[in-house]
C-alpha cells in the first residue's frame, strides 16, 4: 500500500508538471531521491517514463476532435489541415526521436541524478525570463501559420528535453517562443508533440525492460503502474485547462523564477544538508 500511495503522490507530480514547463521527470526524480520506491531500479526508471501514458491520454481526449481527420464533422478543407496538422508533429518528432535511440541507455545511465535536474531547472528557468523580456509580438498566431520550418525547429528543442530537469513542455514552448508563436500556439502544439514523443519514449522503455528482465510485471507492479497512470490522467485534464487559461492572459515568468529558486533548494539540499 505504501508503494501504492508513492504512485498515487508521483502522479499527482507527472499530472501537473508535464504540462507547466517546469519538468515531470525532474520532480519525479527528485520526489524519488527522497522518498525512494522500495522496487527494483529497473522499474523504477520504466515506471518514470510509461506513468505518462496517462498524460497521452488526457490530450488526446481534449483535443480529439482537433487532432481527429475522419470526423464527419469537418469539411474536406478541415480534414487537410488536420493531416497538415499532423506531418507538423510528425516532423516535430524527428529530433528528439533520433536522439533518444542513440543516447536513451548513456543518458539513464550518466544524467537521472538530482544535481543535472537542479542545475537543468536553473538554466531553463533564466531562458524563460530572457524569452519573455524580449517582448517581441508573435508572427504564428495560430496553429495553421505554423510552417514546417517551425515544426522542426520546435522538435530539435525538444530534442534538449531528453536530458532531465530540462522539460518537454519547457522546451519545446520555449522554442516555438523563441521562433515567433504567440503563447497558445507554443503550448498547444507542444502539447500535440506530447503524444507520438511519449509514446515512442514508453514504447521503448517497456521493450527494454521485457527485453532484459524476460518476463512481465509482477503484482505490486502492476497495481503501482495502473494506479499511477490513472492519477496523472485526471491531473492533466485538470493541468492542461489550468495553463491554456493562464497563458490567455499572463506570461511564463512565473514558472522562470519556480523553476530556479527550485532549483537552487535542491542544490542545496543535495550538495550541503543530506
Amino acid at each position: 500500500m505504501i508503494e501504492i500511495l508513492k504512485s498515487v503522490i508521483l502522479g499527482i507530480i507527472q499530472g501537473i508538471t508535464e504540462w507547466l514547463p517546469i519538468s515531470s521527470t525532474g520532480h519525479m526524480i527528485l520526489f524519488n531521491d527522497i522518498w525512494p520506491m522500495e522496487l527494483s531500479e529497473e522499474f523504477v526508471n520504466l515506471f518514470l517514463v510509461v506513468i505518462q501514458f496517462g498524460s497521452i491520454l488526457a490530450v488526446i481526449v481534449m483535443y480529439f476532435s482537433k487532432l481527429w481527420p475522419f470526423s464527419s464533422k469537418k469539411s474536406a478543407e478541415e480534414r487537410k489541415a488536420t493531416w497538415t496538422l499532423w506531418l507538423k508533429i510528425l516532423i516535430g518528432v524527428i529530433p528528439a526521436g533520433v536522439l533518444g535511440l542513440l543516447f536513451d541507455d548513456w543518458i539513464d545511465e550518466h544524467l537521472y541524478g538530482s544535481t543535472v535536474v537542479a542545475v537543468m531547472l536553473i538554466v531553463y528557468g533564466v531562458f524563460f525570463l530572457i524569452a519573455e523580456d524580449r517582448k517581441r509580438e508573435p508572427k504564428v498566431k495560430t496553429l495553421d501559420q505554423l510552417s514546417w520550418k517551425h515544426a522542426l525547429l520546435i522538435g530539435f528543442f525538444q530534442a534538449l528535453a531528453l536530458i532531465p530537469g530540462t522539460s518537454r513542455s519547457g522546451a519545446t514552448i520555449l522554442g516555438g517562443i523563441w521562433t515567433g508563436c504567440a503563447r497558445t500556439v507554443a503550448a498547444e502544439f507542444s502539447f500535440f508533440l506530447a503524444i507520438p514523443t511519449m509514446f515512442g519514449a514508453s514504447g521503448l522503455k517497456l521493450a527494454k525492460y521485457f527485453l532484459r528482465s524476460g518476463f512481465g510485471f509482477s503484482g505490486i507492479e502492476t497495481a503501482v503502474l495502473a494506479s499511477g497512470m490513472v492519477v496523472a490522467f485526471v491531473v492533466s485534464l485538470i493541468a492542461i485547462r489550468f495553463l491554456m487559461s493562464y497563458i490567455r492572459k499572463h506570461d511564463f515568468k512565473v514558472f522562470g523564477w519556480y523553476r530556479i529558486v527550485l532549483g537552487i533548494a535542491v542544490l542545496a539540499y543535495f550538495l550541503f544538508l543530506k
